[in-house]
């Protein structure tokens, strides 16, 4: 069934959990058709010797699905191990080794950024800088493996939002080369802070490193469930089994309602107070902040707090991806002590940004027609408002111009 990459969402259901071979099992079961390329993308890093990669069907006498193998040519014939076969890998390495290997910029930059993800949780969690963290379970070539086909299918299958439902747990202990570490392990604490979970009584690893590094690269809304027309869905299998549960991850795949000349997708929203900071300091602050890296909007409303003061409630909007990392700016910029996290999604009217005389102006595409508006900081004002006159005349003509451009 043929979809529409603009309005699609995917919903992800972690039954049994989520990992990342989970992950691209239910994907592929979902969208088979792209099994040809992600077997090239695995090939195209050239990290791993000859590999095979195999999505076959599954049933674990509940339920039907896809599980997703890679496996390795025996290496008694082929000279030994690949350089990551082994389970002590430099961050360093693989981020070198994927920025120079054969797969397409978007894929590549998708894979980077999921272990870039893995690597700044594991540094948080050990205590070390992120140039310095060295991957044990998650640099084997398996993971490597599932890393790049999550990488390549996310890009290709083009959704524009994407959630996940209430997580499980999970209980007990996980080996891991640190030793034995509660479930869930450290790095996925901290990679699904702000996710919601549940504790269904099932035992074992329910949600792996990462399967949480994917979840965080997608920017996925929690429980927002689906909505619109179900278009495809799929079933992916991981390799232990849980008693009385199917290990599973469902995928559905939604065609949302969607208006001409809009799109849909995620931001993220940070909010708090302010009572105990100057006005002046405040001001300059809120200024860094809008030239963050990833910060797409600062507000600034005064609202009545405790006793009676008045307080300033300030809103940033981040690129999803960014959250964290503006937060941990507002620390520095302002003297709140908690901020208020949230990932929404945003309907966005089709925009493009002309240029004339040297005036930027923005022109966007609404419902009923098109509007331009000159940006003010471009403008020179007089007294008389010669120049106000005259941004709004290039404006205008703007205008017409894409109006023009865009009549069939």
């Amino acid at each position: 069934m043929e979809y529409r990459r603009e309005s699609l969402h995917i919903h992800l259901d972690a039954i049994g959990g989520i990992a990342g071979d989970m992950f691209v099992a239910a994907m592929l079961d979902a969208f088979p058709e792209f099994t040809e390329e992600v077997t090239r993308a695995v090939a195209a890093t050239g990290m791993l010797p000859m590999p095979k990669v195999v999505c076959s069907a599954h049933n674990d006498g509940v339920l039907s699905g896809s599980r997703f193998e890679v496996s390795l040519p025996d290496e008694s014939t082929h000279g030994g191990p690949p350089e990551h076969s082994h389970h002590h890998v430099h961050w360093a390495a693989i981020k070198r080794d994927l920025a120079h290997c054969a797969l397409p910029a978007p894929i590549k930059a998708r894979a980077i950024d999921i272990f870039q993800l893995l690597a700044e949780a594991e540094a948080g969690v050990h205590g070390t800088s992120v140039e310095a963290v060295t991957f044990h379970e998650v640099g084997a070539w398996d993971s490597i493996a599932d890393i790049v086909a999550a990488a390549c299918l996310i890009e290709r299958i083009g959704a524009s939002t994407w959630s996940v439902g209430s997580l499980p747990l999970g209980r007990g202990r996980v080996a891991t080369a640190h030793g034995e570490l509660p479930v869930p392990a450290p790095a996925t604490t901290l990679l699904l802070e702000g996710y919601d979970f549940h504790d269904d009584g099932v035992e074992g690893e329910r949600v792996t490193p990462t399967g949480a590094a994917i979840l965080r690269h997608l920017s996925t809304a929690t429980n927002a469930g689906g909505r619109g027309r179900l278009a495809r869905s799929g079933y992916g299998f991981g390799t232990s089994r849980l008693r009385g549960r199917s290990n599973v991850l469902r995928a559905m795949c939604f065609e949302t309602e969607q208006s001409a000349g809009t799109t849909r997708d995620m931001i993220g929203m940070l909010t708090f107070d302010i009572d105990d900071q100057t006005p002046e300091d405040l001001s300059v602050g809120l200024e860094h902040l809008r030239d963050f890296p990833g910060v797409v909007d600062v507000t600034h409303a005064t609202v009545v707090g405790k006793r009676g003061r008045a307080t300033a409630r300030i809103q940033v909007l981040t690129l999803p991806e960014r959250q964290d990392a503006v937060a941990q700016e507002c620390f520095s910029q302002t003297t709140t002590i908690g901020i208020r996290l949230q990932r929404v999604e945003r309907i966005v009217l089709r925009r493009e940004e002309l240029e004339a005389d040297d005036v930027r102006v923005k022109v966007v595409q609404r419902p009923h027609g098109v509007t331009a508006k000159a940006d003010v900081a471009d403008v020179a004002l007089d007294k008389s408002g010669h120049a106000t006159r005259a941004a709004r005349r290039k404006a205008a003509e703007t205008a017409a111009i894409t109006e023009s451009r865009n009549d069939p």
